[in-house]
């Protein structure tokens, strides 16, 4: 009986790639208990998520992100300083979360405008995994809004977007909180009806 290699042609030299990044999928299972974003949202509009849930997805992110520091180079040390910001920034939130997670939709997500790979430099690379853009064979590169440098790879920025909707580098808000409009004056001034009294 052949083995998996000689069944799908695979040479014998050949040697899996290492992973880029840590695997999130703890990550956006627990995600998936708190997430109340977008078209996420409970038919109970008063539904909140369980606290020890929140602080795990704060938790799981926060574990990703120290285990992508590693020992850091001269080069890189600019990288870890900001990924032990985020870190910091993930566990205090795990120690008190919030009552709800305040990260974008998805929709804002997929509307990210996408770096075609033909932009891309060859010293360009991910401020959280600082891996070059163009050391993986498709890169799938995002620009956020908030500044035309701030270019990250999608895997890297999308579990923090989804916790925090800040951009990791300057903190600036991506997308504005929905305030309810004030109660109109029509409304007060609305004619009795004894109907309803």
């Amino acid at each position: 009986m052949s083995g998996y290699d000689v069944e799908h042609s695979i040479p014998a030299e050949q040697k899996e790639q290492p992973r880029r990044r840590p695997d999130l999928s703890t990550f956006f299972g627990t995600l998936d208990l708190v997430d109340t974003s977008g078209t996420r949202q409970p038919q109970n509009e008063h539904a909140l998520p369980l606290p020890r849930d929140v602080s795990a997805a704060f938790r799981n992110l926060a574990n990703a992100f120290d285990m992508m520091r590693g020992p850091a180079t001269a080069h890189e040390q600019g990288n870890n300083d900001l990924l032990e910001q985020l870190v910091q920034s993930l566990m205090q939130s795990a120690e008190h979360p919030p009552s709800e997670v305040e990260g974008v939709s998805d929709e804002f997500i997929e509307q990210l405008e996408r770096v075609p790979k033909k932009e891309l430099r060859e010293e360009q690379s991910c401020p959280i995994c600082s891996n070059p853009f163009l050391e993986d064979t498709h890169p799938l590169v995002v620009r956020l809004p908030c500044h035309k440098d701030h270019m990250f790879d999608l895997e890297c920025i999308q579990p923090w977007l989804k916790l925090n909707p800040t951009c990791p580098l300057d903190r600036k808000a991506l997308v504005k909180k929905k305030v309810p409009p004030p109660p109109s004056a029509d409304d007060e001034d609305a004619e009795y009806d004894d109907m309803y009294a």
